[in-house]
């Protein structure tokens, strides 16, 4: 798949994860739009979910936790967008463990940045979206619907902290009622 042209993947094509339906049944995305190497969705994947805000004691368990999945070749999903989501993905670039990233917003006009490029030509890096043409820019509902892919498509989690009530607790318990084991070494809630 050529890493600059969007793939548009129906509900019911080979490609489209049957996890989902399983998973999400009604709720599952009509169309998946990805970019990269979709044979990334075949891996075991572990979910990288983070609030925005992070106690200090759990930073340091967490980047040595991904440094350890990004040296045994594990391929982590996330969204890349908090603060601790954003610095363990500049930690598994630097490895070439595989990585799937789901923006809350569509990707047709995304523009790659070169940290990934690298990735995305040795096909360690999937951009994946339940979005094809809006919002163009992440909201709270897309990041809703973008954690709920995240968590249907996972084997396990890891959550170094979910602010009670908030949108990573709301997951957190999704993650419980679909049965999807979250990594306990770190997870303060």
């Amino acid at each position: 798949m050529n890493p600059d042209s969007p793939c548009h993947i129906p509900i019911g094509h080979a490609a489209y994860p049957p996890r989902l339906n399983a998973r999400l049944g009604k709720e599952a995305p009509g169309v998946l739009v990805a970019r990269g190497n979709l044979d990334l969705l075949q891996h075991p994947l572990t979910a990288l979910l983070c609030s925005k805000k992070c106690p200090g004691n759990v930073i340091l368990r967490t980047f040595d936790l991904v440094r350890r999945l990004r040296d045994e070749g594990k391929t982590v999903i996330s969204g890349f967008h908090s603060p601790m989501e954003e610095e363990c993905l500049r930690i598994l670039l630097r490895g070439r463990s595989p990585i799937i990233l789901c923006p809350a917003r569509a990707i047709e006009a995304m523009r790659i940045p070169k940290e990934w490029r690298g990735h995305l030509e040795a096909g360690l890096f999937l951009i994946l979206s339940p979005f094809e043409q809006s919002p163009t820019r992440p909201t709270t509902q897309s990041a809703q619907k973008r954690n709920g892919l995240i968590a249907a498509l996972a084997d396990r989690a890891i959550l170094p902290h979910a602010e009670p009530g908030g949108e990573t607790d709301r997951i957190r318990l999704l993650l419980e009622q679909l049965g999807i084991p979250i990594m306990k070494p770190i997870c303060d809630s």
